[in-house]
């Protein structure tokens, strides 16, 4: 199964966006969108979770899912700890003590251990995306959207977060639509990249990466990042 939207139509202030716009998105995958800033990245995510409204368009098997948003800001609540914030999120009926239990699997695997009773005021920049991230993935959704949750981050949290992403992923795999402007992080985060243009957005062109080990010494992946200039406005 693929989530697809076809026939898309948005526009802002007479500024078209979107104009007869088609995306598939493959389950089970990360797909990065990538970008140029004000082209309509982040509106794209806000149709899908149904926070904006499109003019005109399907969504098609987007009926019924459960959707997980990770922002550029992590969003954690001051008063509750790192397994207060990750529980939260689970459904009440579920009880407490599984719930805590299910948190402490997701602190483990984004490499949290020994901070589960902090409150986010004590946590680094990078740590509280760490809890976002794993907050997203223990609530059982089908569809992760990420909108330039590193954008704040300096390179060396960045670089440290893509690895918890991908360590993560793949033990827990889920649909992942990532939306950025950084190149790097596309090529580190994504099996598939798609590249918008200025809008209206047109698909300028996609990139299928399947290797598990990224590394932006590579020189398989320098080769996608030269293509992938090549093709970005």
């Amino acid at each position: 199964m693929s989530f697809k939207i076809e026939g898309l139509n948005k526009s802002y202030d007479n500024i078209k966006l979107f104009d007869n716009f088609n995306i598939e998105i493959q389950e089970n995958t990360i797909t990065c969108i990538l970008g140029p800033s004000g082209c309509g990245k982040t509106t794209l995510l806000n149709m899908i979770s149904d926070t904006a409204q499109a003019n005109e368009g399907s969504f098609i098997n987007f009926e019924d899912k459960i959707i997980s948003y990770i922002f550029q800001e992590p969003r954690l609540l001051p008063w509750k700890t790192v397994k207060e914030n990750i529980a939260f999120v689970l459904n009440s009926d579920i009880p407490k003590e599984e719930r805590l239990k299910i948190a402490e699997k997701y602190i483990q695997l984004v490499e949290l251990n020994g901070f589960e009773d902090y409150f986010p005021s004590k946590l680094s920049g990078g740590m509280k995306q760490r809890v976002a991230i794993a907050r997203a993935f223990s609530y059982p959704s089908d569809l992760i959207l990420m909108d330039e949750p590193l954008k704040a981050l300096d390179l060396k949290l960045k670089l440290n977060l893509m690895r918890a992403f991908r360590r993560l992923w793949q033990t827990d795999k889920r649909t992942v639509l990532f939306v950025t402007h950084d190149i790097d992080e596309a090529l580190l985060l994504g099996n598939r990249i798609v590249v918008f243009s200025k809008a209206p957005v047109n698909i300028k062109q996609e990139f299928s990466i399947q290797k598990k080990e990224r590394s932006l010494t590579d020189p398989e992946i320098i080769e996608y990042k030269n293509k992938i200039w090549e093709v970005m406005d």
